[in-house]
């Protein structure tokens, strides 16, 4: 992999951190319900499945 890409998993990296912090975080933590469950409950997973996919497709297409 070149180092191009792998600054871009690192990006993504400093991203996920930045989003997953306490203050970030707590934005989200009001009792409004998103299909019946929290809405800080359904950011940290929408986030996390966001993070996985971007992560696979830097993989995919950049694996050599």
């Amino acid at each position: 992999m070149k180092k191009r890409h792998e600054q871009k998993l690192i990006i993504l990296s400093i991203g996920l951190v930045i989003a997953f912090s306490i203050p970030v975080s707590m934005l989200f933590n009001s009792s409004q319900e998103v299909f019946g469950y929290p809405m800080i409950l359904v950011y940290i997973f929408v986030v996390w499945m966001v993070s996985i996919i971007i992560s696979f497709v830097i993989i995919k297409k950049y694996d050599e």
